[in-house]
C-alpha cells in the first residue's frame, strides 16, 4: 500500500513538471513583443458604389476601398482617377469561380479626384474624391 502512495505521488509531480514547462503562448503564434508574422494587415473600407458621389473617401497608404456594386455587374465599372501617383483604380472581375468589386488603391500620400463610370448605360458618372494619409 505504501508503494503505491509513492508512485501516486510521483506521478502527481511528473504532470505538474510537464505542465510547468508549457509556454502561455501556443505552438505558432509569437509572443506580442515580436512583429506578426506578414506585418500588420489594413482592412479594406467598403462603400455602395451610389454612396460615392461628390463624396470624400479617407484611406491610408496601401488601403483598398472596395466598391460595392449592388445589382450591376462587378466587372461593369471602369474607373479613372486624376492623380495616378496617389492612387488606381482596381477593376472587378466577373465569371469563374470567384467575382471582385472594382476598388480604389491607396499608393502614397495626397489627395485626388476618381470618376466612375459604367459600361450598362443610363447610369451617371460617380465622382468623388480621395484623400491618402500616412
Amino acid at each position: 500500500m505504501r508503494i503505491s502512495k509513492y508512485i501516486a505521488v510521483a506521478g502527481v509531480v511528473a504532470v505538474v513538471v510537464g505542465l510547468s514547462a508549457c509556454s502561455s503562448t501556443p505552438a505558432g503564434t509569437s509572443s506580442s513583443s515580436e512583429a506578426p508574422i506578414g506585418g500588420d494587415v489594413i482592412t479594406p473600407l467598403t462603400v455602395e458604389a451610389n454612396d460615392l458621389q461628390g463624396e470624400t473617401v479617407d484611406l491610408v497608404v496601401g488601403q483598398v476601398l472596395n466598391i460595392n456594386t449592388g445589382d450591376l455587374a462587378t466587372d461593369s465599372y471602369t474607373g479613372e482617377v486624376a492623380d495616378t501617383s496617389v492612387a488606381s483604380f482596381v477593376k472587378g472581375t466577373s465569371g469563374g469561380s470567384a467575382e471582385t468589386n472594382p476598388g480604389v488603391e491607396a499608393l502614397a500620400v495626397g489627395e485626388t479626384e476618381v470618376t466612375l463610370t459604367n459600361a450598362d448605360g443610363g447610369i451617371q458618372p460617380l465622382t468623388f474624391t480621395v484623400v491618402v494619409a500616412k
